[in-house]
């Protein structure tokens, strides 16, 4: 990925931990609303081919993941919150220019997610289960949380990075894989997430990020029975078919449709089983 300047950039995939596709095709293309002379970004969108590859990356990145402590998980998270922070002026001007908020409400908003990222490596420290009473002598009751596996994450264009940030932070620290798919209207702010993060140290296809529609790209997602939970924010009429593809196959789902979320969204609950 190019540097963020004042001029086009163009943006890879994110699959198996490499930027995957033409650097110079630009099948998607963002302008800045404020002025749509000018380019901000263009974008190789992924295929189905593409799509399942990286499913197959996060499914194969899964055992490692998982058999890290919450703790080493939660450290990555850390550092990349850092690198967030130390990136804020840039990225703030780069949401602006492709999301259209003010420079001031894009400066709060990457705030946001270098807070959400500190708060879930912090977080880390006590994620874990129970110990409970027991009516017999000599035995111990307990519960262990465990992830779940491959998650989905669908966000939309209106928060283009504290969304992601608010559903990648905690099923990553959970030790769940990811395969993340921004809106088409303002990916950049996702695909600088998944920079951050490998900087910072993420083993190679925890996290997968694809620009493409969601009538492709999306589909597969709920349909792949790899997919062990997946967290939807947008439409209504999306959102209700997504939710009963999922249904189908008793997949977890957590949508977000214009409305509050329900108490099952609270982050711990959805990334892991008991």
């Amino acid at each position: 990925m190019r540097e963020l300047n004042r001029n086009m950039q163009t943006y890879q995939n994110l699959v198996g931990g490499e930027w995957v596709g033409d650097p110079a095709r630009t099948d998607c293309q963002t302008r800045n609303p404020a002025d749509v002379r000018e380019p901000v970004a263009g974008y190789a969108l992924a295929d189905a081919a593409l799509t399942r590859q990286a499913l197959a990356s996060a499914r194969a990145a899964f055992p490692a993941w998982a058999g890290l402590t919450a703790v080493a998980r939660g450290r990555i998270l850390s550092q990349a919150s850092q690198i967030l922070d130390a990136r804020k002026s840039a990225l703030a001007e780069l949401l602006t220019r492709e999301e259209g908020k003010t420079l001031a409400e894009s400066a709060g908003e990457v705030q946001r997610a270098v807070d959400i990222f500190r708060f879930f490596g912090g977080l880390s420290y006590t994620v874990g289960g129970q110990t409970l009473p027991h009516d017999l002598p000599g035995n111990l009751l307990y519960t262990l949380r465990q992830p779940l596996g491959v998650v989905a994450l669908i966000t939309p264009w209106n928060f283009p990075i504290a969304i992601p940030a608010w559903k990648l932070a905690p099923a990553l620290v959970a030790g769940n894989t990811v395969v993340l798919k921004p809106a088409t209207p303002a990916p950049a702010m996702a695909l600088e997430l998944a920079k951050a993060l490998a900087e910072a140290g993420l083993p190679k296809g925890v996290l997968n990020v694809l620009v493409g529609a969601g009538g492709e790209v999306g589909r597969i997602l709920a349909e792949d029975r790899r997919v062990a939970a997946l967290s939807f924010t947008g439409s209504h009429a999306v959102g209700q078919q997504v939710h009963q593809v999922l249904a189908q196959r008793m997949a977890r789902s957590q949508m977000e449709m214009g409305a509050r979320t329900p108490p099952s969204s609270w982050p711990m609950r959805i990334w892991t089983w008991r």
